[in-house]
């Protein structure tokens, strides 16, 4: 005998096991037991939430010789026609596929006919916001008074395309999108009765990616089964088959991005993409992480509502009180038009890096957000000891501000040049030139931009501008050391070398010596 699916091998044969819509469920219910049922119904939700499902039960209910409480009784001749597909009271009809005008009109035609057994003739049309504006005006006065013997159930996912005519001869019935409680108990039920091992998490992580469709969330966990047949169903397991990551790669991301660490977050997506996870699936999810994010930052009593583990609750905890509300809600936003943008996207991962380098860089931005993270970034520098310098403040010769516009507090001169310079720094500044030619790329291209100082312990300093440059030599392993070699090479003694990151040129030239006006010697690299 040939594999059935599990969303249609479980599907809802009574209304007792329809999940999530007690509300329609008991209308329907208490319809048919006080004979009080209607000519048109239009049952409208997202997809696998049951609309076709409960048509099914209540074309078949009408019928039922012996209805309980309701519920078609599964036994009489009529139920167990319908059930096998043999009952001639039933009629589905897809309107993707049949949507012209002849086709409604041959509906219209059998509607006179009386059904040869049984009360009721019920037709089903799915998807019917696809019939075209001629097919609709055809089915409008049968809907509206059709014989007594007729019901139509209309069932569709986007209601907004249905004529107000048609809406307003129709009981309409809103099917909820489930929960993941409801979704996982359900789950739990039939892994139960098919005898197939899952974890708890793993059935947890399935019902959240079904986002509220009952279908969906059978059809993965179908996936997820034949993938690991014969063995226990675990969450990783879960996250390999469907592309997904796990939580604790996100937290590891977030701290990147408040760390403005753009190597490590372009480094963590390398992981990402090489370890084979489905990049549109890594930015719902990470939008869901910081929507949680934003949720207990704004309220205490909000655990119930987040749907995760009590050491990942712990976690975001933490990260909630290393970020401002403003700051998640831009986070959330650029990856919201990244969710938009992704998914019809040729080059999904250089759209992701994009939005990485966004989150990490608000300067690249001129929105209200952006400019509420820079204020943070400043805030942590002024804390940490750092000068941090207006962008219009620059030296008395340059074009910013003259004498005399500002207090005497606020004017910061600069550094006085050093009295002696010593000798193997002279002689490193002497070389540069010749040290920058010789260095490997990318290496190369940040030296040719950086300039000479000197720090403390008249210690030679490489001053470079913040970013990929500061990353390039302060957080990746390996690279300043090698820096620290070519020099001692070039100078024939040990050097002691430190590298400095600024925001900007002008802060080079108001906070730091520059070894170029001392050694005479000019250290543009072209």
């Amino acid at each position: 005998m040939s594999y059935t699916a599990l969303y249609r091998k479980f599907r809802p044969s009574r209304f007792e096991d329809v999940k999530g819509q007690e509300h329609i469920v008991t209308t329907l219910q208490n319809q048919i037991k006080a004979d009080r049922i209607g000519h048109a119904y239009l049952f409208c939700g997202t997809r696998g939430t049951g609309k076709t499902s409960v048509a099914k039960i209540f074309a078949r209910a009408v019928n039922c010789e012996h209805p309980i409480e309701g519920s078609p009784c599964g036994e009489c001749a009529s139920c167990k026609a319908l059930t096998a597909g043999a009952g001639m009271n039933v009629i589905e009809i897809d309107a993707a596929s049949n949507n012209g005008v002849d086709n409604i009109r041959e509906i219209v035609d059998e509607v006179s006919y009386s059904p040869a057994e049984g009360k009721f003739k019920v037709y089903i049309i799915d998807e019917v916001h696809m019939l075209s504006i001629g097919a609709f005006n055809a089915l409008l006065k049968t809907l509206e008074e059709p014989p007594s013997y007729v019901i139509f159930i209309l069932a569709t996912t986007e209601v907004h395309k249905i004529p107000i005519t048609i809406l307003s001869r129709c009981q309409r019935y809103d099917f909820r999108r489930i929960t993941i409680d409801t979704i996982t108990e359900r789950l739990r039920e039939l892994m139960k009765e098919e005898q197939i091992l899952v974890e708890e998490k793993a059935l947890r992580y399935v019902a959240k990616t079904a986002d509220g469709s009952m279908r969906d969330a059978l059809s993965l966990l179908d996936q997820c089964i034949a993938f690991h047949f014969g063995q226990e169903l675990t969450y990783d397991k879960v996250l390999n088959v469907l592309g997904a990551v796990d939580t604790e790669v996100f937290s590891r991301l977030l701290r990147h991005v408040v760390d403005q660490d753009v190597t490590g977050c372009i480094g963590l997506l390398e992981e990402i993409v090489m370890q084979g996870r489905e990049l549109t699936q890594f930015v719902t999810d990470f939008t869901w992480y910081l929507r949680n994010l934003l949720l207990l930052k704004s309220s205490d009593d909000i655990e119930d509502v987040i749907d995760v583990s009590s050491d990942n609750l712990v976690r975001l905890k933490e990260e909630a009180q290393m970020l401002e509300t403003e700051s998640i809600m831009r986070y959330i936003r650029i990856f919201s038009e990244l969710s938009g943008q992704i998914k019809y996207a040729s080059q999904k991962r250089i759209l992701v890096e994009i939005a990485l380098i966004k989150l990490c860089r608000p300067n690249m931005e001129k929105d209200f957000g952006s400019v509420v993270e820079r204020v943070r970034v400043i805030e942590e520098q002024l804390e940490n000891g750092l000068t941090v310098m207006p962008a219009g403040v620059q030296n008395y010769a340059g074009e910013g501000i003259r004498p005399g516009q500002m207090g005497a507090a606020s004017i910061k001169e600069r550094p006085p040049l050093p009295k002696a310079i010593p000798e193997d720094v002279q002689m490193a500044v002497e070389r540069w030139q010749e040290i920058v030619s010789s260095a490997p790329m990318p290496m190369k291209q940040y030296l040719k931009e950086a300039r000479l100082s000197l720090g403390g312990d008249n210690k030679l300093m490489v001053v470079v501008e913040d970013g990929l440059a500061s990353d390039y030599f302060l957080k990746q392993e390996g690279h300043k050391e090698l820096l620290t070699q070519m020099l001692s090479d070039a100078v024939g003694k040990e050097i002691d070398v430190t590298v400095q990151g600024i925001q900007s040129k002008e802060d080079f030239a108001l906070n730091y010596v520059d070894l170029s006006q001392v050694v005479h010697m000019d250290i543009e690299i072209e």
